[in-house]
């Protein structure tokens, strides 16, 4: 994990992207290294509305290209500000289905100065995959992008 967390560092500072390159690169190389991470994006505040929108992924397009906030588990955590990690989505009654391979998801708040400005999205096709070394990787990385918005 110590790896991967140089590598996204490298390209979170690197100068020759603008943002919107540097989270693409970033969805790719989560994509490339974790093997159940399926689906793997960025959702943003989109302006004063209580809504997000799609920024850079990786996986199957979606037709979740705005999500209210309270809907699904990315709305969900956009108005609770806390991470929110689903083992499996069928067991979920607030789910927005992007796949039917999608059987768990992990959504983790972006702030900046206090507020919640996005999040991190990864759904997988393996049932509860998710581990403590990821969430603390994907709280910091995060943390790290937040530096960048």
């Amino acid at each position: 994990m110590l790896e991967l967390k140089k590598r996204l560092s490298s390209i979170l500072e690197s100068p020759k992207h603008n943002t919107e390159e540097k989270l693409q690169k970033v969805c790719h190389l989560l994509d490339q290294e974790i093997s159940y991470f399926n689906w793997t994006g960025f959702y943003f505040k989109n302006g004063d509305k209580n809504e997000l929108i799609l920024g850079p992924y990786v996986g199957a397009p979606t037709d979740h290209t705005i999500i209210p906030y309270g809907k699904g588990i990315c709305g969900q955590v956009a108005v609770s500000n806390e991470t929110f990690i689903v083992p499996d989505v069928h067991q979920q009654d607030n789910y927005l289905s992007c796949s039917i391979d999608t059987k768990a998801e992990i959504v983790v708040p972006i702030f900046k100065n206090g507020e919640n400005i996005g999040q991190i999205d990864i759904d997988s096709h393996t049932l509860d995959p998710f581990t403590k070394e990821d969430l603390e990787m994907l709280e910091w990385l995060c943390h790290e992008v937040s530096k960048i918005l």
